[in-house]
């Protein structure tokens, strides 16, 4: 298989990219790949390191609002169905994938417009605006959530969850010991996103020391820059304080409780691997997409939410302790996870893919 794929601005787009780039890997070993991503986003540095070949388009996202800065948008916009359009003859793929962000709209278009088949995959609840406008360019959709399937048409619209869910079903299982916790103790995780929340993280930390007599062990994931601030402090002995942690299914296959933003990549791994959670959801993202992500399982009682105005030490530790110490309610969130979570999400997509394909092929 020919695959160009792109993706771009944030993990959570770029990483269900690379979920099924390593999924027609697995599948088709001698398949062929061309990410398209930005020029100065963390795509350009990460796609690269994994030996795929690139192409960065210079290209910014439409603000919301009326602005100059949109003139300068469909500028660079129109260059980039121009360079991708040469870019997609030279490589000549069987399809082209758009895992959302602003780049992946001259991708799509330009491959529409040159007659190749295209899949778009919407990770959040709420549709984004590249795929807004992708709708009418594109064969199939790929949604997370099933409530999303309202906003496509039916005829082209599948749910196929989050790609990222089945890498965290086989990423090996971590052990409390590696991390110096008492293995008699539950876990409660808290992680904020791969760069971590200095608000919460300020919060959390002006609290720590009132972890230090609970019946449970806790890690507190940072992110890089605010470990800086903080890794020189004395924490509680059943706290332990990390930047980040590389696999973190790993770990999340051994905890109890996860205090957690709600970014789609890490809810289609909540829900793979039935992890009872409390969100958090960033209230600074469009369309406040993080709590609609959220509000989805909290409908389900498959997880709570805590909305980060009310967060405080007294909300928070009462919300885990209640949560922690009550057998049933975490049972019931794992129950309820189980029923919502799609374990094959990458098998799905890459089914809808080669089905794709196959039908192109019977015209020829």
């Amino acid at each position: 298989m020919r695959v160009v794929i792109s993706a771009g601005g944030t993990g959570g787009h770029i990483y269900p990219a690379i979920a099924i780039i390593n999924k027609i890997k697995e599948e088709e070993p001698n398949s062929e790949f061309l990410y398209i991503g930005t020029t100065n986003r963390m795509e350009k540095d990460l796609i690269p390191s994994l030996g795929i070949r690139y192409e960065g388009l210079n290209v910014t996202g439409f603000k919301r609002k009326l602005s100059i800065d949109n003139f300068k948008a469909i500028f660079n916009c129109l260059a980039a169905i121009k360079k991708t359009r040469i870019v997609i003859k030279d490589f000549n793929p069987d399809v082209v994938i758009g895992c959302g962000g602003y780049v992946t709209a001259p991708v799509i278009y330009a491959a529409k417009k040159l007659g190749k088949k295209t899949f778009i995959h919407e990770q959040n609840s709420i549709v984004g605006l590249a795929n807004k406008f992708l709708v009418r360019y594109t064969d199939k959709i790929g949604v997370s959530f099933e409530s999303t399937m309202l906003s496509f048409p039916k005829e082209k619209v599948v749910l196929t969850g989050n790609p990222c869910s089945e890498k965290a079903i086989k990423v090996r299982k971590a052990k409390k010991e590696d991390f110096d916790l008492d293995k008699s103790k539950k876990l409660v995780l808290i992680v904020m996103g791969s760069l971590g929340s200095r608000t919460i993280n300020d919060k959390i930390f002006s609290f720590i020391e009132k972890f230090r007599y609970k019946n449970y062990s806790v890690i507190i994931v940072t992110g890089a820059a605010y470990y800086d601030k903080v890794k020189d402090k004395n924490f509680p002995n059943n706290v332990k304080v990390m930047p980040f942690i590389y696999e973190m299914p790993s770990v999340m296959k051994i905890t109890d409780l996860m205090v957690t933003r709600a970014g789609a990549s890490t809810i289609s791994e909540i829900t793979a691997l039935e992890v009872p959670s409390i969100f958090i959801p960033s209230p600074y993202v469009a369309n406040n997409h993080q709590y609609k992500n959220a509000i989805d399982l909290v409908n389900s009682h498959s997880a709570l939410m805590l909305e980060e105005k009310d967060l405080s030490d007294d909300s928070l530790i009462k919300l885990i302790d209640a949560t922690i110490n009550n057998k049933e309610e975490l049972l019931k969130m794992k129950e309820n996870l189980k029923k919502i979570g799609i374990k094959d999400s990458s098998t799905r997509i890459y089914n809808v893919l080669k089905e794709l394909i196959m039908n192109d092929r019977k015209f020829y």
